[in-house]
């Protein structure tokens, strides 16, 4: 569990806090994470049924922005103690001294109150409630519990990142329907596939500070099998949009095409092979996965843009 009280000398040696420049707060809001989840958020707003306030829907996406940024900033407090120990996280802010762990922590859950109050009185109550389960389930779930207890971290974890969509679609409905839960069952399935295609070439990472990545606790075979197994779930979740009938054949085009592409990548690293070239397999299939959920909600903002009617009557 992570040290409320890190010290400097907890986080290297001469380190020194100087308040953290904006830079630094910026960089604690984790704004590529951030950036998939405002346009995860956007496709849930615009793909609604029913209008909205150009002003409130863009309340709704600020809110949706500073909420996942400040997930971010209290993960990064909260993970200060292992960030430090491994490879892709050492040069964080706290890691690297120039935050401390009590200024992260207080800018995140300041962020994280003034997101969901906002969203409340602009907006409604639930995208809020939405927005404030979102925050809290990526802390106190999937950071302080799920994420150092258990393989299966990343699968459960996993539901913190797909609740953007359903916030968007709760801004304008006021709502939660089976469309808004079909686009989140999408990025819930996306999840396992992308993450633990990362999580293949730095298992080492994972395994020297004791966190259980399914590589490093039923090793990189299993987790390959895995992979193989939730991205064919996945393209087989894609096509509900158009089931449901508020997505069209342009993206069921899309959704065919680049879930075969995807499905090619995760055999590949299924068949195994060379293991020098695993690596190299595994960071395909994590770049592409980033271009396979953009494309899909892509397409279906594009969709929607251009008047594009949906699919109904196969499953009508």
């Amino acid at each position: 569990m992570s040290d409320l009280t890190t010290t400097n000398e907890d986080l290297g040696a001469g380190s020194r806090f100087a308040g953290g420049s904006a830079r630094d707060y910026f960089e604690l809001l984790k704004p590529r994470v951030m950036s998939l989840v405002i346009f995860t958020g956007l496709a849930g707003l615009v793909a609604a049924p029913g209008s909205i306030h150009p002003v409130i829907a863009f309340t709704a996406l600020l809110c949706i922005a500073v909420g996942a940024g400040a997930s971010g900033a209290l993960n990064m407090w909260y993970d200060a103690d292992i960030d430090a120990k491994m490879a892709r996280t050492a040069k964080r802010p706290v890691p690297q001294g120039r935050i401390e762990p009590g200024e992260a922590l207080g800018f995140g859950a300041t962020l994280a109150a003034g997101s969901v109050i906002v969203m409340g009185l602009m907006v409604n109550w639930t995208a809020a409630a939405l927005l404030a389960l979102t925050i809290g389930f990526y802390l106190f779930i999937y950071t302080m519990w799920l994420k150092r207890t258990t393989p299966q971290n990343i699968v459960i974890g996993g539901a913190a990142g797909a609740f953007p969509p359903m916030i968007g679609w709760a801004a304008v409905t006021g709502s939660v329907s089976l469309e808004s839960i079909s686009l989140f069952l999408i990025i819930f399935m996306w999840t396992p596939p992308h993450f633990w295609a990362l999580a293949l070439y730095r298992s080492d990472d994972y395994a020297r500070v004791g966190v259980p990545m399914l590589p490093v606790v039923a090793g990189k075979r299993e987790t390959r099998k895995q992979i193989l197994i939730y991205s064919f779930i996945l393209v087989a979740v894609s096509f509900a949009p158009m089931a449901l009938g508020f997505a069209g054949l342009a993206f069921g085009v899309t959704a065919a095409l680049s879930g075969l592409i995807f499905l090619a990548l995760a055999f590949r690293i299924f068949a195994g092979g060379d293991e020098e070239k695993a690596d190299g397999k595994a960071k395909a299939l994590f770049a592409y996965s980033i271009l396979y959920l953009f494309l899909l909600f892509a397409v279906l903002l594009a969709e929607r843009a251009i008047g594009l009617a949906p699919v109904t009557g196969l499953w009508a």
